[in-house]
C-alpha cells in the first residue's frame, strides 16, 4: 500500500486538484480541509493562507529545476544547455497548469496586493539565484550582475510565453529560451572573452 504524503504536500495536491476541477480563484482552504478530511487548524499549522499554498506549489517547480544540477549528462554541457535544462524542468514540473499559474499571478498582481508583489519580486530573485546554482554558473563581479539581470529577464519572459503556449510540450517556449540563450551566450563571449 503506497504511503500517504505528509500533510503539507497533501494540502498542495488537494488545492491543485480542486483548481483543476474548477478554478483557482474559487479554491478555499475549508474546501481543501474537507477534501482531505482534516480541520482548518491542521492546514493553518502548515500554511498561513491560500497564497502560501500557491508559493509552495511553485517551490516544487524550484526543486525540479535545482535537481537538474545532479544530472550526469549535463555535467560537461555548455552553460546555455544547463540553463535550458533547468528552466525546462521548472516549467515541466507545473504539469501544463497554465490556467492555475495565470490565476495565481493575476491575484498577486492586483493593485491592492502590494505586499504580494514585493514578495513575488523577492521570490523571483531567489529563483534566479537557484537557477544560477542549478546551471553551475560561477561568474562574479560585473559578469555575475549581468548574468543575474539577463536571467531575471529570461525567466520572466519565458513565464509570460509559457502561460499562453499551446504547443505540445511547450515547444514554443523551449525554442524561445534556446534562441535567447544563444544570443546571450554570444554577447557574453564578446564582452568577457579574453584575447589570446
Amino acid at each position: 500500500m503506497p504511503r500517504k504524503p505528509p500533510l503539507d504536500e497533501a494540502i498542495i495536491d488537494a488545492a491543485i486538484k480542486l483548481a483543476d476541477d474548477g478554478d483557482w480563484p474559487h479554491v478555499r482552504l475549508h474546501g481543501v480541509a474537507a477534501e482531505l478530511g482534516v480541520t482548518l487548524r491542521d492546514i493553518h499549522v502548515h500554511y498561513q493562507d491560500l497564497d502560501a499554498v500557491a508559493d509552495a506549489w511553485l517551490r516544487r517547480a524550484d526543486q525540479a529545476m535545482i535537481g537538474t544540477a545532479e544530472q550526469a549528462q549535463l555535467r560537461d554541457a555548455p552553460a546555455p544547455d544547463r540553463i535550458q535544462a533547468a528552466l525546462t524542468a521548472w516549467f515541466g514540473a507545473l504539469g501544463g497548469r497554465r490556467k492555475i499559474l495565470r490565476a495565481i499571478l493575476a491575484y498577486k498582481l492586483q493593485p491592492s496586493h502590494i505586499h504580494l508583489q514585493a514578495a513575488l519580486v523577492v521570490a523571483t530573485s531567489r529563483r534566479v539565484q537557484w537557477l544560477r546554482e542549478a546551471a553551475r554558473l560561477n561568474a562574479s563581479g560585473s559578469q555575475k550582475t549581468i548574468e543575474e539581470a539577463g536571467l531575471t529577464w529570461l525567466f520572466a519572459a519565458s513565464v509570460r510565453r509559457w502561460l499562453w503556449d499551446r504547443s505540445e510540450n511547450f515547444e514554443r517556449t523551449t525554442a524561445f529560451i534556446a534562441r535567447r540563450l544563444k544570443c546571450a551566450d554570444r554577447l557574453m563571449d564578446c564582452w568577457y572573452h579574453e584575447p589570446n
